[in-house]
């Protein structure tokens, strides 16, 4: 029964005449805000941030997506941040799309700690599936449709705003505001497309004692093909070094999060999902790990702004 979960990944959101491919999912979002929102920005000039996540979900699902994102980004000035970022999605070694793009933000300081940020992303997708092969069940391979495999390039653009303080954030934005066509059937009558996602995140950080911080965040994505996707986060700071929380996202799972300040450079992070949805009948959950390395170019410290997010 589990390989036949194969075509029902593949065409996510499909019935037999129309399917639209979704972007990935992640649980450590609040960590992973470079490749959503290309407004995100920071405030140590010199400091060069580097992140890494990767996810396997819905782990003993025959195809199941497997995600890797990479970024970088730095502040070259008071007012612009730039930056690069990749994503690999793979399902099943079937589905494969591998994303690279450059991030440009420009920020506005309206007082002290508060800043309001717009973001441009600029790139290109490239998109294989290997569907001709035999290897995804229940497709006839004498249905023209499927009779060969699918290899485009898209180019792509986004856009987000972001607001933050020392303590506070909020951001809107669509990371690829235009749609990419994969799949177009020999009677016209409908296409594989990719739709166009808004994603809003929120954070804040609550003092509690000179040892324990409260950091509740969320993130909502919206898109015409799906129902939203709604993640309410509740961690706890302790002594700014060790995170540990749990999440909702609703009608999909229960996580449990963790992350540890290494060094003044370095964060490592792990993330379980709990799946409450029908799929986890047939899946033990979704793991998540990221790495963040943050590089002093300029040796001036990072004390000057936490990173909490």
């Amino acid at each position: 029964m589990k390989h036949k979960i194969y075509i029902l990944l593949f065409f996510i959101g499909c019935n037999q005449l129309l399917f639209s491919q979704q972007d990935p999912q992640f649980t450590q979002y609040m960590y992973n805000m470079s490749v959503i929102n290309p407004a995100y920005t920071t405030s140590n000039i010199g400091v060069i941030n580097i992140g890494a996540l990767y996810r396997s979900q819905w782990v003993g699902v025959k195809g199941a997506p497997k995600t890797g994102t990479l970024f970088l980004h730095t502040p070259i000035n008071e007012k612009i941040e730039v930056g690069i970022s990749f994503i690999n999605d793979d399902i099943g070694d079937i589905v494969k799309e591998n994303k690279i793009s450059g991030d440009f933000a420009y920020k506005i300081n309206l007082r002290e700690k508060h800043a309001l940020s717009f973001g441009l992303k600029a790139g290109v997708s490239l998109y294989d599936a290997n569907i001709s092969n035999g290897n995804i069940d229940l497709v006839d391979p004498s249905d023209p449709n499927f009779s060969r495999n699918i290899n485009k390039s898209f180019f792509n653009i986004g856009a987000g705003v972001y607001y933050n303080t020392d303590k506070l954030y909020l951001g809107a934005s669509i990371p690829n505001i235009l749609k990419e066509s994969y799949l177009e059937l020999n009677n016209g009558v409908a296409q594989g497309v990719k739709e166009n996602h808004m994603f809003f995140t929120g954070g804040y950080v609550f003092t509690l004692s000179d040892k324990f911080k409260f950091k509740p965040a969320f993130m909502a994505r919206f898109s015409k093909a799906t129902d939203p996707s709604i993640d309410i986060t509740s961690n706890f700071l302790y002594k700014d070094s060790v995170e540990f929380g749990i999440g909702y996202r609703l009608d999909d799972s229960i996580n449990g999060l963790v992350n540890f300040k290494i060094s003044q450079m370095l964060r490592l992070g792990y993330a379980y999902d709990y799946t409450t949805s029908n799929l986890g009948n047939y899946s033990n959950g979704s793991h998540e790990v990221f790495l963040l390395f943050d590089i002093d170019a300029n040796k001036n410290g990072y004390d000057k702004s936490p990173r909490f997010f």
